[in-house]
Formats: structure tokens, C-alpha cells, sequence
């Protein structure tokens, strides 16, 4: 899904040999995690190690679903390009698969977002080819 956010100004991730395949997956619209083969556990954001049990982790494709677990309203930025965007959502997702990432909600008022709301992922595309996720209310929420 195609996110409907501006993005130009933002601080780009520099991908390195642990997170090349999860940058890579979101430019083409999909969202991976890390798992666990020897403990069954996902793991976001990535690394070299399984943080629970030190094994090596393998990529999986991910549900993109969640649900809100905190969030706070940005209403007052001096930094660009966030200046612009004032009021906006930051807030930690908890997916699906269990880890927890930190992200924007897009596509919604900020007087409709609450914890526990259902969320999907949306990829914004940058002009350096990275493509950034955002998570906007799942079918049946309010927009």
C-alpha cells in the first residue's frame, strides 16, 4: 500500500549488512521482520543475533497489521521538514507478529487515533529510492 505523507527533508536510513533486507523488502511495498528459527521469536529492528537466544535470525514476510500501543501528537516543531507538518502522530505499533516500531499514523485526524486502534502498513517512496513506513487506520477504523 502507498503512503500519502511528504517525506522530502526527512533524515534517510543508511542500510547496512543487518537492515539491507528490510529496506530492500519496503521498497518494494513489503514489510519483513526477523525470526527466530531456534526460539520462534520476531524481532524488530534488525541485527546480526537473535536478541532473545543469540541464534541467527532468518527474514519472514510480515502480516504489515497492528495496533496502536502508545502515541503522543506533535503539535509544535521548529525542525524541518517537521515544521510543516504539525500536528502529526508518533506513536509505537505493536505488530501483529509481536515486535514493537516506532512510526508516524498517517491518514487520519489525531482526535481519532487511540491505543488499541487497528493499524496497516503504507510505504512512502523518497527520491533516493528508500521507501519509509508509515501505518494509517485498517479498513473499519475511522479515517
Amino acid at each position: 500500500m502507498k503512503a500519502e505523507t511528504p517525506v522530502e527533508g526527512r533524515i534517510l536510513p543508511l542500510p547496512n549488512s543487518a537492515t539491507k533486507p528490510f529496506w530492500d523488502a519496503a521498497a518494494s511495498g513489503e514489510l519483513v521482520l526477523q525470526w527466530c528459527p531456534a526460539c520462534q521469536q520476531a524481532q524488530f529492528q534488525p541485527g546480526p543475533l537473535c536478541r532473545t537466544c543469540g541464534d541467527e535470525p532468518e527474514w519472514m514476510k510480515a502480516s504489515g497489521r497492528g495496533s496502536v500501543y502508545t502515541y503522543t501528537v506533535v503539535h509544535q516543531s521548529r525542525t524541518p521538514p517537521f515544521d510543516k507538518l504539525v500536528p502529526y502522530i508518533v506513536a509505537i505499533v505493536q505488530l501483529d507478529e509481536g515486535p514493537r516500531m516506532m512510526t508516524n499514523v498517517i491518514g487520519c485526524a489525531v482526535a481519532d487515533v487511540h491505543v488499541g486502534m487497528r493499524v496497516q502498513v503504507a510505504f512512502a517512496e523518497t527520491v533516493d529510492g528508500i521507501a519509509l513506513p508509515f501505518w494509517q487506520p485498517e479498513a473499519g477504523e475511522p479515517a
